[in-house]
């Protein structure tokens, strides 16, 4: 299989407002098509973020003109919208997502895509590139179907939890050598070092186990 991965910018209802707000997004569209000239997407979404940014993001999302429905579950979102143009207008059967996209903080996007084809792959990469000028090409390779990763739905974290993995990611907790140690960490959430430790390990106990797709 023939993987590619991009980095992009453009303006988007979501990138946008992910660089406002300072959240972070992981998203799967679900269907698109064409409609009155608009393309039409259906798409879910996973938020990380602070929680008050969080709340912001959705408010001022759900005033967006392009917004057609909008149902929001906790830190995970249902969304319908319309636009004149959208990179994943160019998606077909052959093309699969790898992975989530993952929409960060300044507004960029992460692809993840796959095929059986290098010229399939080929052909959605220079398509997304006509209509988008920030565009960067970050991986093309080829690789066995048992290298490919499809994880799980994220686990069922508590906000505490959620946050405390978040910020640990966020600061460099697991980089090496690493940028941050607990004790700070527990200081930017405003909570006690034993009180941090323990959302953090519950967090892991959760999360490890889904991404290296064991059963409980």
């Amino acid at each position: 299989m023939w993987i590619a991965e991009i980095k992009i910018k453009h303006k988007c209802i979501l990138g946008d407002r992910c660089e406002k707000f300072k959240v972070t997004l992981q998203s799967v569209a679900f269907s698109t098509f064409k409609e009155k000239g608009k393309t039409i997407t259906s798409s879910m979404h996973y938020m990380s973020g602070a929680p008050e940014n969080i709340d912001r993001f959705v408010k001022d999302l759900r005033r967006d003109k392009e917004v057609i429905k909008i149902d929001r579950k906790g830190d995970m979102f249902f969304l319908l919208e319309k636009a004149d143009i959208k990179a994943v207008a160019f998606y077909t059967p052959k093309i699969i997502f790898i992975k989530p996209v993952l929409v960060n903080s300044y507004g960029y996007e992460i692809w993840t895509i796959g095929s059986w084809e290098k010229e399939d792959v080929s052909k959605f990469l220079n398509n997304i590139k006509k209509i988008i000028k920030d565009f960067k090409l970050l991986k093309f390779y080829k690789t066995d179907i048992d290298n490919v990763f499809f994880p799980k739905l994220m686990p069922n974290l508590t906000g505490k939890q959620k946050r405390a993995i978040e910020l640990a990611i966020e600061k460099g907790y697991y980089k090496t050598p690493r940028q941050i140690d607990l004790r700070k960490l527990a200081k930017i959430m405003d909570i006690s070092l034993a009180t941090y430790q323990q959302h953090l390990r519950a967090a892991e106990e959760k999360l490890i186990p889904n991404l290296l797709a064991f059963s409980k």
